[in-house]
């Protein structure tokens, strides 16, 4: 278990603290949506997360075929509904890993980044087109 302890501190912004490393990272609601934008939004980290836990899956991965994914990116685009209730409607994911690797290899790791715990923990209804390109 991690816990992770949040606190408001008004005006739509909030700070997050890692129980285990102590990091902090604040949020505040987007521009959208009343906020003033200066940070991360709640949905924002979604997308975050999304994207460096396949990046993650994908580096472990990686290290069991013996694969270098060293300078490997990934671009989350997110979009929210315009309908209410407001929810993430989708995030597109762009994979870049540079380098060569082998087609047999290739298809393990995309299959690694489709499997990544955040994207099984995702509603259904948000879509999440991945493209990868490689080299």
């Amino acid at each position: 278990m991690v816990a992770i302890e949040i606190e408001y501190q008004g005006e739509l912004h909030c700070k997050a603290v890692h129980g285990p490393s102590h990091t902090e990272l604040n949020t505040d609601a987007p521009k959208d949506n009343q906020g003033r934008g200066e940070s991360f939004s709640p949905t924002d980290l979604v997308a975050t997360a999304l994207g460096s836990c396949m990046l993650t899956v994908m580096g472990i991965m990686a290290c069991t075929l013996n694969v270098d994914l060293n300078g490997a990116t990934a671009t989350v685009e997110k979009e929210m509904t315009a309908a209410m209730p407001r929810r993430i409607q989708s995030l597109t994911v762009r994979i870049h890993v540079p380098g060569s690797v082998s087609e047999e290899n290739r298809q393990k790791l995309e299959q690694a980044a489709h499997t990544c715990p955040v994207h099984k923990s995702l509603h259904p209804d948000v879509r999440i087109p991945i493209a990868f390109s490689w080299g």
